[in-house]
């Protein structure tokens, strides 16, 4: 080579590569936030702007986005369990956590079927029941110990209750904003070892309009296709 030939500038593919794969996580929580886990990885493409040979030049198969992304998503929930346990009034600790869990699940679809998924982040997910078991379990027992929580209930039950509460927030999805907490105080009062009387209801009912709404639009989100906001449908 000439010795007086300057050297080529330097691609910046790192630079590049990074803005693309920052991208693609902030489509993917997007695309999954609506969908859930059911998106494709040709979809999240279509929404970063991207090609799909790009998306999986970054991540090989949707496993391995769905672990990059919702890692913080993982440190939230170890957190609010933490805090549950550190409250001193368990029960309060109690409620707060699955109100909370809840809210987490409204927000992010994607991350609420990661979390109760066996098939994507099966690895992550371990590990975060690992961490989160022995620190519901002490909850439950203090609970109990404190006389706010019948004697009969388990650690292992707050997984089927967050699966009521799940339905209830999908069902209300797109129809009604929050209609999931009318029934969280529901489930809550079925869980108290004894009460003076049940939990005031600050969310109104569903309607016989909003009834049929979300019958028709849940099963269309069941089966994986697109999630349609009702709400929008009929304002056009």
């Amino acid at each position: 080579m000439d010795p007086t030939t300057p050297p080529a500038a330097p691609r910046p593919l790192r630079r590049d590569a990074e803005l693309n794969r920052q991208r693609i996580l902030v489509a993917a929580k997007e695309v999954f936030a609506e969908r859930g886990l059911e998106a494709t990885l040709d979809e999240i493409a279509k929404h970063a702007g991207l090609g799909v040979g790009t998306v999986y030049r970054r991540f090989p198969n949707k496993e391995a986005l769905i672990d990059a992304l919702f890692e913080e998503g993982f440190a939230q929930i170890l957190e609010l369990t933490e805090q549950a346990l550190a409250n001193p009034d368990a029960w309060q600790g109690l409620v707060g956590l699955l109100t909370r869990m809840a809210e987490v699940q409204a927000a992010d679809f994607g991350l609420r079927d990661v979390m109760l998924s066996e098939t994507y982040g099966r690895d992550r997910i371990a590990q975060m029941r690992d961490r989160i078991k022995p620190m519901m379990e002490r909850l439950v027992e203090r609970a109990q110990e404190q006389g706010r929580l019948r004697a009969d209930f388990r650690a292992t039950d707050i997984m089927a209750v967050q699966l009521m509460i799940s339905a209830t927030v999908e069902f209300t999805h797109g129809v009604r904003d929050g209609g999931w907490r009318r029934y969280v105080p529901m489930v809550l009062d079925g869980l108290s070892a004894s009460r003076d009387g049940v939990t005031e209801l600050t969310e109104p009912e569903l309607g016989d309009d909003d009834l049929h709404s979300a019958m028709q639009c849940w099963p269309r989100y069941r089966r994986g296709s697109a999630h349609v906001d009702v709400r929008r449908q009929q304002d056009l």
